[in-house]
């Protein structure tokens, strides 16, 4: 069982795919813009409803970083972002010269803990004497943050919520799709997401108007004279006509990625129910409707696992679950923050078995870059970095897959 096939595997391209590309080289349109890039962002702007508006991107990086131009971020302002997240949630901040401030989570849905934003908003106006000028929650694994009491705050305080819904694509909150109850909603079509472009993202704006000037922006802020004239910074993030011919034809197949995603977490459910000391991550109430893009799990700290008295004895070489690029070694063996040995003990099982697991996202707030961050803490997502492990959940998992998994985490279990 390749680890790829089980973890980060893509849909096999379908004739629809196949037929968009086609029609790409066959009219010349192999260039950011052109009839696919209009048709995903038509399929897109059906399927989040709201009367939304959707402008297809490069990545779900760019769809966060126009988000923040489009609302007023600049250097020296403060962007309220949970810390609990991957890091392109939190990068853009620093691209505009702008601080991140760090948001714990809270237990139930592991995402940005209402309570602690308001004291933030306080904390941060009687400090600096102006309001951060935007609030970045994120639906992690694809589950909603609590959004009710999150929306309320950015009301009571006029401060602009730009959801992150990258992980979230086709979540629900109280039947509302995940991604339309800010300001800006960010998509993400990474090859591992729900549906995939191969690399790519969207914005969901609130109309027209606010579409076409993120689209200015995201096609070099060019203006409107015979030549090149440029009276604003832009950038080159508009999406290629063939990434969108893939997104046409992943749009195809999005409710039953769906569908097959939430079948997956009933199937690790019943799996699992008989395993204690592991614990699945659900749906909180019926208000919440995860599209578990990864379905996660937390072992009990008390749980002992085979191997575990030699976690973090040998450097792992590259990045966890590979990367696209370069990593730098590891200077050590050991972090400040880091998963419990038994957590490690059980990737490093799972590993050998040709099963890909995960750590959980390691907090913000706990990462070197970001030491000087300001962060209102409750010690949530620290204790879920050091207990979690995240599941394969793709498209490509099949229930003799998920029976295998569970079976390998079950002989690795000390009794």
């Amino acid at each position: 069982m390749a680890q790829n096939r089980i973890y980060l595997c893509l849909a096999h391209m379908s004739g629809e795919e196949q037929k968009f590309i086609k029609e790409a080289f066959d009219t010349n349109w192999v260039v950011p813009l052109g009839p696919n890039v209009n048709g995903f962002e038509a399929d897109l702007e059906a399927f989040v409803g709201e009367d939304k508006r959707v402008v297809a991107l490069s990545a779900g990086t760019a769809a966060v970083h126009l988000a923040l131009i489009a609302c007023g971020v600049k250097a020296g302002d403060e962007v309220l972002c949970q810390s609990f997240t991957f890091c392109a949630s939190a990068n853009p901040i620093t691209y505009l010269g702008a601080k991140p401030i760090f948001i714990d989570s809270e237990a139930d849905t592991w995402n940005m803990d209402p309570e602690l934003l308001e004291k933030a908003i306080i904390d941060r106006i009687e400090k600096t004497g102006k309001k951060p000028k935007a609030i970045v929650p994120v639906y992690l694994y694809g589950m909603p943050a609590k959004l009710e009491e999150i929306m309320a705050i950015s009301r009571k305080y006029d401060i602009p919520v730009i959801e992150d819904a990258a992980e979230g694509f086709g979540s629900k909150y109280d039947g509302q799709m995940c991604g339309t109850f800010g300001k800006f909603g960010v998509l993400s079509f990474n090859g591992n997401k729900m549906i995939t472009t191969s690399g790519g993202g969207a914005l969901i704006c609130p109309d027209a108007e606010a579409k076409n000037e993120i689209m200015f922006y995201a096609t070099q802020a060019r203006e409107a004279y015979p030549y090149y004239q440029h009276e604003q910074i832009g950038y080159n993030y508009r999406m290629s006509n063939i990434c969108a011919g893939i997104g046409r034809g992943q749009m195809t197949v999005a409710e039953e990625h769906i569908a097959h995603h939430k079948h997956l977490c009933d199937l690790y459910r019943e799996l699992l129910k008989d395993v204690e000391g592991i614990t699945l991550h659900e749906n909180p109430s019926e208000r919440f409707d995860s599209n578990f893009w990864l379905n996660t799990v937390l072992l009990d700290a008390s749980l002992q696992v085979k191997g575990q008295e030699h976690a973090y004895e040998t450097a792992v070489q590259g990045a966890v679950g590979g990367a696209a690029g370069v990593t730098h070694a590891s200077s050590s063996l050991h972090t400040d923050c880091e998963p419990n040995a038994n957590v490690e003990a059980m990737r490093v099982a799972l590993d050998k078995a040709g099963i890909e697991a995960r750590p959980l996202w390691k907090p913000m707030h706990k990462q070197p870059v970001f030491a000087d961050a300001p962060a209102y803490l409750n010690g949530v997502s620290e204790e879920l970095f050091k207990c979690g492990l995240c599941l394969p959940s793709g498209p490509c998992v099949t229930d003799k897959d998920a029976c295998y998994i569970v079976e390998q985490i079950k002989a690795n279990i000390i009794r």
